[in-house]
């Protein structure tokens, strides 16, 4: 068997605690993640019990170090799959990601070729790029690169790149509907979106239960150090909280404090759900000051100049600069002014 190649790199750190990276590390958290959130039947074709981390760091031809990602392989027939995690915990959406998605990739496949890793037949594996996502708000960047580029002539369609990738949103996910059973990954999207002590406490009794085998143990400590150092903190702010080495020990804890945390966690709830609305509400501005500019600009200038603005206008979060573009709208002469005035703008913010 060759070597596994040196995994994914990040262009910059994530911004969440290293805990939800030490529960993805585990083999039997992205088989979960597999076989109860990625869509179509061709997953139950993939060996699951052959999932293997690709771990390791490596320098880019370009000589910048990027921190590692989380890259699995597993055998899809005679073939290895490859699976590419990335876990995307920042407060905002990246417009971009379809983008930066293209270049870990570009990056993946280059290292592949570098170590030999190839297939029987001498070409590159299939990869499954993922977007594990838990922002407040939910994600509305394009989950493929082609509506990021503009618009150009038919004879350069071949040409165009169409990325695309899985997002797997928890947050929304968690309140869709019902949820894949006795599943690793779906009792920790329930965990975020839990309300309650005893909500959270049943939903840890049911992972005690699962993971009870010995050879679990590393598992049932990386959900115990997630507890500890992300979901915790965050329900309980300012409560002093032992180190927490097990499972068991989170659910005796939850237990033993269940009268004196019931009412901050109550409290802390209610304000972090005044939060979300208005983190969702403010998205909810954004998104129809989008919609109105863009039909503004289809009835002033055409169909064309209004898909062309689409991607720049997504490139802009800050609600009053798109309050702003509709006065901008009023004076430009004409379509290239209008989208001039756009890029300017992209331009300023990413300076």
């Amino acid at each position: 068997m060759k070597t596994p190649p040196p995994s994914m790199s990040r262009l910059r750190e994530p911004t969440h605690d290293s805990g939800y990276k030490l529960l993805y590390s585990h083999a039997d958290m992205v088989r979960d993640l597999l076989r109860g959130f990625v869509p179509g039947a061709w997953v139950h074709r993939l060996d699951l019990t052959t999932l293997e981390r690709c771990s390791g760091s490596y320098v880019t031809d370009d000589l910048r170090d990027r921190a590692d990602d989380l890259v699995w392989r597993l055998r899809w027939g005679a073939d290895w799959l490859y699976v590419y995690l990335l876990l995307e915990f920042q407060s905002t959406v990246d417009p971009w990601m379809a983008v930066r998605i293209q270049t870990y990739l570009g990056l993946l496949y280059q290292d592949l070729i570098r170590a030999k890793n190839l297939s029987a037949a001498g070409r590159l594996p299939p990869v499954l790029p993922v977007v594990l996502y838990n922002g407040v708000t939910p994600w509305t960047a394009a989950d493929t690169l082609e509506p990021l580029i503009e618009p150009a002539p038919l004879v350069l369609d071949t040409y165009r790149p169409r990325q695309a990738y899985l997002l797997l949103d928890e947050q929304r996910l968690a309140k869709a509907g019902p949820l894949p059973e006795r599943n690793l990954c779906a009792a920790l999207f329930r965990l975020e979106a839990s309300r309650g002590v005893d909500e959270t406490m049943g939903i840890v009794q049911a992972l005690v239960d699962w993971l009870k085998a010995p050879e679990q143990t590393g598992l049932r400590r990386a959900f115990a150090v997630w507890f500890g150092r992300i979901f915790l903190p965050k329900r309980l702010p300012g409560v002093q909280l032992p180190p927490i080495g097990d499972l068991c020990e989170v659910y005796h804890m939850l237990a033993d404090n269940l009268e004196t945390w019931t009412d901050q966690w109550k409290r802390e709830g209610i304000e972090q759900g005044i939060e979300r609305g208005l983190a969702q509400g403010m998205e909810q501005g954004r998104e129809a000051t989008r919609h109105i500019l863009v039909r503004q600009v289809r009835r002033r200038f055409g169909a064309t100049t209004a898909e062309r603005t689409k991607p720049l206008l997504a490139r802009i979060t800050d609600l009053q600069q798109l309050e702003d573009l509709a006065e901008q709208l009023l004076i430009s002469a004409d379509g290239d002014d209008w989208l001039q005035a756009l890029r300017d703008i992209c331009a300023g913010n990413e300076q």
